[in-house]
Parts: C-alpha cells; structure tokens; sequence
C-alpha cells in the first residue's frame, strides 16, 4: 500500500514542459465576446477577497420547451419560462423553498444535511463562508413566472483555493507562471465539507432535466461576466459527473474511504466479516478504551448542550492549530448549526471521569453517517481513542440507526484495517482558457490513470473475507 501511495505521489505537476504553453498576458487570457464585469483579486498567497462589480443581478430567462406527457399537471408542471438570478446570501432564499430544491435532489433516501439551507446558512451568519475569509457566496437561483423557485445551486466565488478538499494549486502557480490570472475562480460546492452529494439542487417537475442544463448553462456564463478563469464543481454525485461532461467540464477523480453496512444486526457480527488479524487488531484498540478509565457516549439533536459544543470547539482548534495552523470555522458555527439541524448532529464524546476529553462530529443523511470533525484536549493522548470515536463508535451507530453506509472524512490509508475501503469521489472544472484547458485535461489523465491503479492495489488488500467483499 504504501508503494501504491508513492507511485500516486509521483505525479508531475501538469504534465507539461514550459515550452508547450504560450505565455498569455493577462488581458489577453479570457477575453470574448460576451457582457464582462471585470473583478480584481491577487492571485495566489493572501486569502484577499474579489469584488464582484454587482452583487445581484439577472443571468436571463429561458423558455422551456413543453415536454411530451400526458395526464394533469401541476402548477410546478405548466411552467413555460425560467429567469435566472444571482444572489449575494442564502439568506435571500426562504429555507423552505431552497430545501424543496435539495429533497427533490436527493430523495429521502439519499438526503444529505450539508446542502440544506440550515447547514449552508449557518456558514454565513457564522462568518465561515464569507467575502472576508475569501467565499464570497453568488448562489444561482431559478424561478417561474410566479416566482416559485425550481432549482438553486452554491456558488461562491473565491480568491484562494482553501477548504476545498481538490486541490489545484499546481494550477494556479501554473497561471502564475505564464503571466495568467487563475484567481478568482468560481466554486460549486459545500465549503470545507469533502462530502459527495447533489450540487445542482433541481425541483422534481416535468422540466427538471431542462431546469439542470438552464443552471450549467447560467455558471458557464456567469465564469464568463465575471472574467474569472475557472468554475470547479467538486464532489459533485456521479451521475451529475457524468452530465458535466457532456457540458464540456473536464473530469477529476480522487479517492476516500468509506464503511458499507452489509445487514449486521450488531458491531460483533461485523467483525465476523473481518480476516482474523484485523479482527484481532480491532478487538484490542477497542478494550485499550476501558483500559485507560474512557467512556463513550453518542449525543444526539437535543441532548448536545451548549456546553458540548464550546468544549467541542476546543478540541477542534486543538486539532487545526496543531494539524492546519488555521481554523475555517468558528465557535458560533456550532452553536448554530447544531439549533438548524437537530436531530441530523450526533455527536460522540470521550470523558474521564466528569470531564469531556475528545470528541467526534457526525451528520445523520438519509442513509449515510458523516463524519466531519474530530478533536481532544490539548497535550492529551490517549491510545486508540481516535480509532474509537472517529470509526467504530459511527459503526456502531450507523448499525443501530439501519444506515447504509459511512463516510469518515478524506484522506487516511489507515481506515483499510478497520473496514472501510476505498471509493471514487469525483470533481468537474470548466477552464475558459483553451491552452491550459489541454494541458489540465492530460495531466487529469494520467492523474486518473494512477488513481485507479492505487484503488486496484489497495482493493488487494481488502481486510474482509474472500467471501464477504462483493
């Protein structure tokens, strides 16, 4: 495995030699035809906020073309035009109407928490994602003639390429390099959240496919105005993946780890499914627990109390000053988001004796466990309490509640030995520039083509049994 990761490593960083780009000035880079509102932003090393010359304004209106069907329809239904707006806040969208859009996405079964307008909304009043730290939110909203709206996106157009969990830096240096400007960029996405799910949130009417190719469409242009050099929609679902392409975005895949519930009744019968050693291995981390006086408990919606949350953010500044240097989120983010979702939050707590000393933060989707955030007292250690809190307590969990599936987080070769396995996860990136388009595009490639021999090498290593990993 670790060969596997080396050989990844060892991608060039476009692929490229100098001579195979031409070295474009800046006003040349991406200028056409087309209405531009010029923005103005560093391009890389400070987190300084673009400004965008408007801050709300009308991307057009479409007519729909009347779809062939027969029977009543509703109101949704007899829609004939759509105008398209941009919007400086979620805020400006009612939180009914915006999750309308996102459970009509996803489905109940697929529901996922982090594209609703609680959690979203959360990370502006909260100060996260905002124009001082570099988000500056342009979300792209579709309405009817009466006003009802039938689809939104999240777009925010940013200066840096912090919290994104896809990175391109390599291609902004790139930029640099040719006297080309890469930020800002637009970015379609659930910042600081590497969580696979819907990004183009449509209503379920007659013209929803229509209403999907309307709000492409409305980014493409906006990339355009805006003169920026770039549109990322990162950890988009595969099947939005797939229509990008076909919208002339270029396609990126990476890889996470993930944990399938195959019907256990109970954690025990899940370790039956592992080979004997990681079997072993896992039973002796689990009594470690006990060992050092831990217990653990998962709180969920009502029973987290404002003071969980403020010694939670403790541990989590623990862990981003001692891992990152720097925190995307701030203590009111918690407090927020937590009143916003409710029973959606669980969160796992250690404590010794009365005192709390670690914790782990998990979103309930509809079914599928995430797990976000992890964090303990400063200068404390205790051994196997990560594995605990972060990986097996949200087995347990995801047992108990009947869901399908979770997602611990990105990046952790690790999770391979205590069930989880790995996953594509994918991104789409429309580059207005033609040449740094080829040259992203073969360096994507290749950078594919490792990928999946990784996957293929770390599948190898699969700790269930032969017969138990169809």
């Amino acid at each position: 495995m670790a060969m596997a990761m080396a050989m990844a490593a060892s991608s060039t960083f476009l692929g490229r030699n100098p001579c195979q780009l031409r070295n474009p000035s800046c006003g040349q880079c991406f200028q056409n035809s087309v209405s531009t509102i010029r923005i103005n932003a560093l391009f890389w090393g400070q987190k300084k906020s673009p400004e965008p010359a408007t801050m709300d304004f009308s991307l057009g209106s479409f007519t729909l073309k009347e779809p062939d069907s027969r029977g009543d329809r509703s109101d949704l239904e007899r829609v004939k035009t759509v105008s398209v707006t941009v919007v400086p806040s979620i805020l400006e969208v009612s939180p009914s109407e915006w999750n309308a859009c996102c459970f009509d996405a996803t489905g109940r079964e697929q529901f996922n928490p982090f594209i609703t307008h609680g959690f979203l909304s959360s990370l502006e009043e909260s100060g996260c994602a905002v124009k001082e730290t570099g988000w500056i939110p342009q979300h792209v909203v579709a309405r009817d003639e009466c006003d009802t709206i039938l689809g939104v996106v999240p777009l925010y157009l940013k200066s840096h390429s912090y919290g994104e969990y896809v990175f391109d830096h390599s291609w902004a240096n790139a930029y640099y390099n040719y006297g080309a400007r890469y930020y800002p960029k637009l970015q379609c996405c659930v910042p600081f959240t590497p969580v696979t799910g819907q990004r183009i949130l449509v209503r379920n009417t007659l013209y929803k496919d229509q209403i999907f190719d309307i709000l492409v469409s409305a980014m493409k242009d906006l990339t355009t105005k805006f003169q920026v050099s770039s549109l990322h929609i990162t950890f988009p679902s595969a099947s939005e993946w797939g229509k990008l392409k076909e919208e002339g975005f270029l396609q990126r895949i990476a890889m996470q780890y993930h944990w399938r519930n195959r019907n256990y009744k109970s954690f025990d019968e899940f370790l039956m499914d592992m080979k004997q050693g990681k079997r072993k291995n896992i039973r002796q981390e689990r009594k470690k627990i006990s060992a050092q006086n831990l217990t653990m408990k998962r709180l969920r919606g009502d029973e987290i109390k404002p003071r969980h949350w403020d010694t939670f953010y403790k541990f989590y500044r623990n862990t981003t000053d001692n891992k990152w240097g720097s925190a995307y989120l701030t203590r009111e983010f918690f407090h927020n988001m937590a009143s916003k979702m409710g029973d959606h939050v669980l969160l796992i707590v250690a404590k010794e004796g009365d005192e709390l000393v670690a914790g782990a933060l998990n979103l309930i989707g509809g079914n599928t466990l995430y797990g976000r955030l992890w964090g303990c007292l400063p200068e404390a250690y205790y051994p196997s309490l990560h594995f605990e809190a972060c990986y097996y307590q949200a087995i347990e969990a995801a047992i108990e509640l009947k869901l399908d599936t979770v997602e611990a987080g990105a990046q952790g070769e690790h999770k391979i030995q205590r069930g989880y396995l790995p996953v594509t996860t994918y991104s789409s990136h429309y580059i207005q520039d033609e040449e740094f388009r080829k040259v992203i595009a073969d360096f994507l490639a290749r950078e594919a083509a490792q990928v999946n021999l990784v996957m293929k090498l770390l599948n190898d290593s699969d700790p269930l049994k032969e017969d138990k990993s169809g």
